[in-house]
């Protein structure tokens, strides 16, 4: 028994008064000390990375239902030599995907009683094998309550000289009588999927060009273990929910220039009617709206792709003006380089950018006031007005927030890992960049800690600075963007692409540098020995030959095209990561075609696994952040013991 000073218990004697409720008496206390102990030399779960989601959600689903086809490859290995190809598929999309592609084996009459009986061992068999790393305590409570009892009878089978056979095959054979395999075969596939996978990390950018962003949330807030670095993305929709006008505007304009018009209407009831109306009226006539039609206009088939050009110009015009007005009113920001709206020259329609005078390709601008050009016409004011509060007021969306805000942060430190979705600002010789905000200067870990914490006060408090969050959009200095400049002006106002040029910072340009590695391990007190940065936000343009493996394996690049507006750009649809009690691994995965071919023809997502680190000796809860948790409780729980046996504490139960 461990033995404790006298000063240590007074010290912590009210502490221990409160974990005396729990744990009552000198047995209750000893059985839980023995059971973290255990627990602690159980092998470390497994942790998933998924970055840059953008709205795919089918992509993501399917995903996280394979765990990055780690649950075929788990099939392959136990049933491989005794089940051919097409049994293998069938198992796995039934894993993934077991109540509609039941309606398909059944429609095909495959699910006889023979099919019901073998299917049910083999999945108990796979949920075997995926539970091993877990203590039973935690298995059980993964189990759905109807068939806890029973999936623990097969699960736990310990049967060498065959006395209980007949025993476990009256139990399949009473699922079957009793009609329950379908039942039962979709609540052990979810078993499995959840035992597959420990922890579930989002590297940030969950919204903005794909069609379903809503359901990703929907999904992850029914997750069981989950953590969300937000992105810059994730922020602009964080503060449009907030109310800032600057931040709807860019949401708003963002889908319209992918066609999202439902995520907006159908996904978060957000009323386009003022926008659209007002869009009529004053863009009826433009003739240069050829760079504000949609870069896909298939998704929605009842409005026309120029009605999106017209929002899609009336809500840029008005976005502009209100950057204009934030960029005034924050001089620390140093971006009056973006003021572009009041630098053209409406005489001849050139505008200068860095310096350099170009010819603009639109000279129709109803709605601008060359005298004052940043200033709204009261119907813009009406117009954003109305999307602001429908932001506001949106009872998914602000529920949607509150959990990115409750489960998300900038960055965080996880297993000697340090996630964060784009970067830490460095300056060029690799030193942390010295970043005012609200007259003081920050940098490296503080500055990321201060933004954080700025962040949820500035969501949570009304009368807070909601600029903030388009700072962290799109401004050079923003650790959540890493670039001089957003060119979205350019891009739409002028046809000579020398302006459009967005140049990443020291941060993405050092990737390879193991120097700039160290550093930041230094500051954010990582080992090392077996720390990675890992981080998404700049696709990884591997078709071009670029490597997601960074600076000899310390920094890890996830971006690889999950987005679809990205994959000709990469040549992939995406990289996921693994980390398991044998090292991790990097999965790049090739273009997904829906989940309705999943699940009619088993077609998975094809996958190429490359290594990263391998682990000397495998990796034990006791050496992740849950042991240390773990072992400060056993600490804690030893000395609450030494006080009973001492008489220090009187315990309540035998």
């Amino acid at each position: 028994m461990k033995v404790f000073d006298k000063e240590i218990l007074l010290e912590n004697r009210n502490y221990l008064r409160l974990l005396a409720e729990k744990f009552p008496g000198i047995q209750q206390t000893t059985a839980e000390i023995i059971n973290l102990n255990a627990i602690l030399n159980l092998p470390k779960g497994t942790e998933h990375f998924i970055s840059d989601i953008h709205g795919e959600y089918e992509a993501f689903e399917h995903v996280l239902r394979n765990c990055s086809g780690s649950i075929r490859r788990k099939i392959e290995e136990l049933l491989g030599e005794e089940i051919n190809e097409e049994k293998i598929k069938q198992l796995a999309t039934l894993i993934y995907y077991p109540t509609e592609k039941l309606k398909i084996l059944q429609k095909a009459g495959i699910t006889t009683e023979t099919w019901y009986g073998e299917t049910i061992k083999y999945l108990i068999r796979i949920c075997r094998v995926v539970s091993r790393k877990y203590s039973h305590s935690k298995i059980r409570k993964s189990f759905p309550p109807n068939y806890s009892y029973i999936i623990q009878e097969l699960l736990f089978k310990n049967d060498i000289n065959g006395d209980r056979e007949n025993y476990y095959n009256q139990i399949i054979q009473s699922i079957i009588d009793t009609d329950a395999c379908d039942d039962f075969i979709i609540n052990i596939s979810k078993t499995i999927r959840r035992l597959s996978l420990d922890h579930l990390h989002i590297i940030g950018d969950i919204y903005d060009r794909g069609v379903g962003p809503q359901y990703v949330m929907e999904t992850l807030m029914k997750y069981h273990s989950v953590d969300i670095q937000w992105g810059n993305h994730d922020l602009l929709w964080i503060g449009a929910a907030a109310g800032c006008p600057a931040c709807v505007a860019n949401v708003v304009r963002i889908c319209m220039r992918y066609g999202n018009t439902s995520v907006l209407e159908e996904g978060y009831g957000i009323n386009l009617l003022p926008l659209t109306l007002f869009s009529i009226k004053e863009y009826e006539n433009d003739p240069d709206l050829k760079k504000f039609m949609p870069k896909i206009s298939d998704e929605i088939p009842d409005i026309d792709d120029l009605l999106l050009a017209k929002m899609q110009k009336a809500m840029s015009v008005i976005q502009f003006k209100l950057e204009n007005q934030i960029i005034k009113r924050n001089p620390q920001y140093q971006m009056d380089d973006r003021m572009l709206i009041d630098k053209i020259d409406f005489s001849d329609y050139t505008i200068e950018v860095d310096k350099v005078r170009y010819e603009m390709n639109s000279t129709y601008f109803p709605t601008i006031d060359p005298a004052d050009p940043e200033d709204l016409t009261e119907e813009e004011k009406k117009v954003i007005a109305s999307l602001v509060n429908s932001f506001v007021v949106s009872e998914k969306l602000q529920r949607h927030m509150k959990f990115m805000l409750a489960k998300g942060s900038i960055y965080l430190v996880y297993n000697n890992n340090l996630l964060l979705h784009a970067g830490v600002p460095v300056n060029e010789d690799l030193t942390f960049s010295s970043i005012p905000i609200d007259g003081i200067y920050y940098s490296g870990k503080e500055l990321m800690d201060f933004l954080d914490e700025k962040v949820r006060h500035s969501y949570y408090l009304e009368e807070a600075d909601k600029d903030i969050f388009w700072y962290l959009w799109c401004a050079p200095d923003s650790p959540l963007f890493g670039k001089d400049k957003m060119a979205t002006f350019e891009r739409y106002f002028i046809n000579d692409k020398t302006p459009h040029k967005e140049s990443y910072l020291p941060f993405y340009r050092n990737l390879d540098n193991k120097k700039m590695a160290q550093a930041i391990f230094e500051e954010f007190g990582i080992d090392p020995e077996d720390g990675h940065i890992i981080c998404g936000h700049v696709p990884v343009k591997m078709c071009q030959g670029e490597n997601p493996i960074k600076a000899e394996g310390a920094i890890l690049c996830i971006d690889a095209g999950f987005a679809k507006a990205y994959q000709q750009e990469t040549g992939m649809a995406g990289c996921t990561l693994t980390s398991n009690s044998y090292g991790m691994n990097l999965i790049v995965h090739e273009p997904f075609e829906s989940i309705e071919k999943a699940v009619a023809e088993g077609i998975d997502i094809k996958s190429e696994t490359r290594f990263v680190n391998t682990s000397v000796k495998r990796t034990l809860v006791r050496d992740t952040d849950i042991g240390k948790n773990i072992s400060e409780q056993i600490y804690y729980l030893e000395m609450l013991l030494y006080a009973y046996k001492t008489g220090e504490l009187v315990p309540t139960e035998n």
